[in-house]
């Protein structure tokens, strides 16, 4: 993994990020003990007693603006010394690449999309927050890599699982949001790419995308933000594969909630 200052005692700043990325496998294992009530329901599953709700568009690029926000921050602070290694900052634009397209193109691609509970929001705000903060001070201020780290078999694989993942989850979404033609208001069986294969395609494309960036990374934070991702999605893709056999009787039973051919 990317080795830490060498110092006898690690600076205070570095092991409260060690903690916190600790932290976030923590509560990830409790997500994934107790999906359905850790899991704040949105869209499909939102429970009516959700009476204060955001619209999804105004909730997406708010929930995901923090992510977005604070490496960017990183980047224009002259006091990032990590910053000057280029596979600190490839690394980071890795992460700043997803949340970009989060946050300034795929809320404004939805066509309709159902008002989030605020209650989900405002979850969904402190967790880009956390990780936000986590991911880009740690890459900019603490993780040191050789100057070669991006010819190293761990920097290429992760880089390519996480390209492919990011790729897997935009064509997904492109799937999703072309269902329904204009004028629609019914959900019908995703059709094409891993849809074929699983019923949560978008979400298998983000755990393939984060688990190359903790790959690449070599890192316990890039870590514990797949593991927290996979525990969060997991639950939401089984929700969605037990909504789909529920309401369509002809749903192909050979397709897997979230991993090809195993889950």
């Amino acid at each position: 993994m990317a080795t830490a200052v060498a110092e006898e005692r690690l600076p205070a700043e570095e092991r409260m990020l060690a903690a916190l990325a600790y932290l976030q496998c923590a509560v990830g294992c409790a997500v994934l003990a107790r999906n359905r009530e850790t899991n704040l329901a949105y869209g499909r599953h939102a429970s009516p007693s959700f009476r204060v709700r955001v619209p999804a568009r105004a909730a997406w690029v708010v929930q995901e603006l923090p992510s977005l926000a604070l490496p960017l921050y990183q980047y224009a602070s002259e006091s990032a010394p990590r910053l000057r290694s280029a596979p600190n900052c490839i690394l980071l634009a890795m992460f700043l690449v997803h949340y970009g397209h989060r946050c300034l193109i795929y809320p404004f691609l939805m066509r309709g999309g159902k008002p989030m509970p605020l209650l989900a929001c405002t979850m969904a705000i402190m967790f880009c927050t956390f990780n936000g903060y986590l991911q880009s001070r740690y890459l900019s201020h603490w993780a040191v890599y050789a100057d070669d780290w991006v010819t190293d078999p761990r920097f290429l694989i992760g880089f390519g699982l996480w390209l492919t993942g990011m790729l897997i989850n935009i064509h997904s979404d492109h799937i999703l949001r072309n269902l329904r033609k204009p004028g629609d208001t019914g959900y019908k069986i995703p059709r094409g790419g891993l849809f074929e294969y699983v019923t949560a395609a978008n979400y298998f494309g983000e755990i393939v995308e984060w688990c190359g960036y903790a790959l690449a990374s070599w890192s316990v934070q890039g870590v514990a933000f797949a593991f927290f991702t996979f525990c969060f999605l997991s639950g939401r893709a089984k929700e969605h594969h037990q909504w789909y056999l529920q309401k369509f009787e002809e749903y192909p039973k050979f397709r897997k909630i979230l991993i090809p051919f195993l889950f």
